[in-house]
């Protein structure tokens, strides 16, 4: 059975960091790209990030761009999104979302999705 599992995400002041992790079970790792979407209250979900099998390659949104970054470990089965300079907007859910290799290092679709974890940005 897959597990992707999200770390638990919390409320951090505008300008703040956050590091969110997704540990992966049930699948091998190496064998899926790996992404992260969010949807915010009201909204629909959308794209945040996106990495291949290997590391080497990265896609995110314009939202994002400069302020997230996208990695994994392969030998530990865990994705990360590390979130500097945090505005009130990206207030949101965060999934973590694993798809086939080579079908999804670019973004949705995926065929995983984990539970999702709640980040609050205050203003």
């Amino acid at each position: 059975q897959v597990q992707l599992v999200e770390s638990r995400g919390g409320l951090v002041q505008a300008g703040g960091s956050l590091r969110l992790s997704c540990a992966a079970s049930g699948l091998t790792f190496s064998n899926y790209d790996m992404g992260w979407c969010r949807q915010a209250p009201g909204k629909e979900r959308e794209f945040v990030a996106a990495i291949n099998w290997s590391g080497g390659n990265t896609v995110y949104a314009d939202s994002v761009k400069g302020r997230f970054t996208i990695s994994r470990d392969n030998a530990k089965n865990t994705l990360y999104l590390q979130m500097n300079s945090l505005k009130p907007e990206d207030t949101a859910v965060y999934y973590c979302a694993a798809g086939p290799r080579g079908e999804s290092w670019y973004g949705p679709p995926y065929r995983y999705w984990g539970q999702g974890t709640q980040v609050t940005v205050s203003s």
